[in-house]
Order: structure tokens, then sequence, then C-alpha cells
């Protein structure tokens, strides 16, 4: 017989044990599978080189603090039974499985509006139906629908296991140093209120206030960075100019499962629909390019050689909106030195938004050594969380950067 409690080498954790076999069993199916080739951070390996880890590392590694977080809970004397331990495990294990290609960037462009977790919920159901409803408790929890608040706010809130994974995996894999959070710390800090909700003892305030400045930083030095802001915009200008071609009768080469999407209409997902997006994954994306880099349609030329030869556009950063003015002279020079009339699709204005703490959506709560909880932006211990609740905004201005853009 198999042995499925196994134990996983990861860079950033250690050892990653699987304590329940179910939880072996998901990780073998094609749905999860599929993650491997699945990109955590999109085409941001093209401006931190060794940022090619993938949603399959951040899932094992978010399982893995979920174990640890609830270790921590029994040891304050929490109840959780096994079945508890093994549905919130799997509900974090299969959080991101419904992720397409390149992740966020183009999760809307195939399946029209079907965000990435509706998506996980979807295939987690079809998943419990192939295991015979192991995965109920695990659904329920996902969804905020179990009667025990915290594992929800463990896999899905300001301070959950996710957020906390992904912030010390893509700082230890872009390099850059101010997302590194002591991981340990923060979950050694947590607790559980009478009425369910996941609390931080008072005393790691400085943990949670480093925490959330780790994750600004990360967002506008990382995730926001304007090249990296610019090359998740082109993959979804990409994919729209490739939808536009065909819907004219322009035929473009494709994967099978690439081709289905592009000439899919605008419709409820079907069985096939859902079916064929399991077996897309960045491969398809990044094939599909290399090949219209030599389309006759200039924009998509265009946009897929900046890509596949990181020769990226220009682009100018500014906290204010750049003036109409501007962009007007932007899509004349770009008509007059590619000789087409549509320039607007080659010069456009990205936004980025941040708020780092939102005070009203599933605050922080800090417990107290008297048992009182208060929220983390009231107390009079604070240092940084209250410079962080207002909202953050960067524009990106992105045209062609010289004449060695141009296709020849």
């Amino acid at each position: 017989m198999q042995n499925k409690l196994k134990i996983i080498n990861d860079p950033v954790h250690g050892f990653i044990k699987i304590p329940h076999e179910i939880l072996f069993d998901i990780i073998e199916h094609p749905y999860f599978q599929r993650l491997r080739r699945i990109g955590q951070t999109g085409l941001l390996n093209l401006i931190f080189p060794g940022a090619t880890h993938t949603r399959f590392h951040h899932a094992l590694g978010a399982m893995h603090l979920m174990f640890t977080a609830l270790e921590t809970l029994k040891q304050k004397g929490i109840s959780i039974s096994q079945d508890e331990e093994k549905g919130a495990m799997l509900a974090i294990l299969m959080h991101d499985i419904g992720h397409g290609p390149f992740s966020h960037a183009l999760e809307c462009m195939l399946m029209d509006d079907w965000h990435h977790e509706k998506l996980s919920l979807l295939l987690m159901n079809r998943l419990n139906d192939q295991f015979n409803g192991e995965l109920s408790c695990a659904i329920e929890m996902f969804q905020g629908k179990y009667h025990r608040k915290f594992f929800n706010q463990l896999i899905s809130s300001q301070l959950d296991v996710d957020r906390l994974d992904y912030l010390k995996r893509d700082s230890f894999f872009t390099g850059v140093s101010e997302g590194n959070i002591n991981t340990q710390r923060i979950i050694s800090m947590m607790n559980v209120c009478d009425d369910g909700e996941l609390v931080i003892d008072a005393k790691g305030i400085y943990s949670i206030e480093n925490f959330l400045t780790a994750r600004m930083f990360m967002y506008w030095q990382v995730y926001y960075h304007k090249t990296s802001a610019l090359a998740e915009f082109i993959l979804v200008k990409i994919l729209e100019r490739a939808k536009y071609l065909v819907s004219q009768g322009i035929h473009l080469p494709a994967t099978e499962n690439l081709t289905y999407f592009l000439y899919r209409e605008k419709s409820a997902a079907t069985d096939e629909d859902v079916e064929r997006f399991t077996q897309l994954d960045d491969n398809d994306i990044i094939q599909a390019m290399k090949n219209w880099q030599n389309a006759d349609d200039v924009i998509l030329s265009y946009w897929c050689t900046c890509v596949i030869r990181r020769n990226l556009p220009k682009t100018i950063i500014s906290s204010h909106a750049f003036g109409e003015e501007l962009i007007a002279e932007k899509i004349k020079n770009v008509n007059e030195f590619f000789g087409i009339d549509n320039g607007n699709e080659l010069v456009h204005e990205i936004e980025r938004k941040l708020l780092p703490y939102d005070t009203e959506k599933q605050p922080i709560y800090l417990l107290q050594k008297n048992g009182e909880k208060i929220r983390l932006d009231e107390s009079g211990d604070q240092l940084l969380s209250g410079l962080m609740i207002n909202k953050t905004q960067r524009y990106i201005l992105t045209f062609p950067r010289d004449m060695d853009a141009r296709i020849s």
C-alpha cells in the first residue's frame, strides 16, 4: 500500500508534512498538478528573474502555515477536531485551484466574469463528488458557512495564511527583502475569542504592523512595479486583440484549448468550458505569443514581440492622472511611426490603487490580557497601522519605446 503521509522539502518553510492521506490524493489530482504550470506572479520574472515559482509552491506553503496555525491554537486550549483540521488544510490547499494562465491577469478574459475563487469553488465541488463528500467541511469553511468563524478567517481575511505565505515566498523568490515577514512570530500570536473569531494577542501588535507594512511595500515595489503592471496589462491586451481578430474571421495559430476560448462567446459556463479551462496553463499563452509575433496585425504582433523579446514599451509613472493633451500627442506620434490610424491601441494610461489596511472589512482585533478585544487601528500602542488606512494610487502612461520597437 502506498505511503501518502509524505514530507516535502520547501525552500521557504523547510520540511512540509502531509498529515492526512486525502491531502496527498488532492495534490496528486490533475486539477492540482496543473498549478505546477501556473506562475504565482504572472510575468514578474521579466523584472525579478528569480520569480519563477508557481501556484503549486504557494498552495503547499499555505497548507503548511495552516497546519502550524492550528497546532498553535490547540496549544492555547482551542478545541479543533481532526475533521476540522483536515477540512481547513484541504480548503487552503485548494483555494487557488481555479486560477487560469498567468494567475490574476487573464482570469476574466477566458471565462468572462468568472473570478478565480468562483472557479475554485466549482472545481472543489467536482472533486467533492469524486471523493464521496470528503471535502464538504472544507467547502463550508472556504465559503464562510462553517459555524466556527475563525477557520474562514485563516483562509481568507486581512491576516490569513494565504497572505502570510505569498508575502514571504514572493519576497524570497524576487529577492525583495522588505516582504520577508516573520510568519512563525505572527502565527504564534494568533488566538480565538469566545465568539469564535480569530484575534491576535495584544503583545503581537508590532509584528502585525510589520506585516501590513511589508505587504504595502511589496505591492508598490513588486506587484504594482510599473513594469510589472505594464506586463500584466499587455497580456490582457494580447488576448483582447486576439479575440477581436478571430471574431473578424482571421485565423490565429494556437493550442486546441486556447483556440476554443478565443472563439467562445459570452455565456454561462458549460461543462466543456470548465473541462477545457482545467487543461489550460501558462504554456498555452507563451506558445501563442511566440507564434503571434509574426501575425499580420501590427497591434498583436507588437504586443507579443514586446513580451517574448522583453522589449517593453516606455512607461512614465505619476501620482496624478496624465492630461488628455499628452496622451493625444503620444497617439499622434504612434500613428505616424507605425503608419496606422489606431495608435490609441498602443498608448494607454494604467491605474493602480491600494488600501493597505481596511478598517471596515474584517478588521484585525487584538486580544487584551483582560479578555477584551479591540480593533488594531484603535489601539493606543499602534505605531503604523493608523497611517495605512488611506488609499494610495499611481498612474502609468505607456507607449512604444523607440524605432527599435517597429516590427519588420
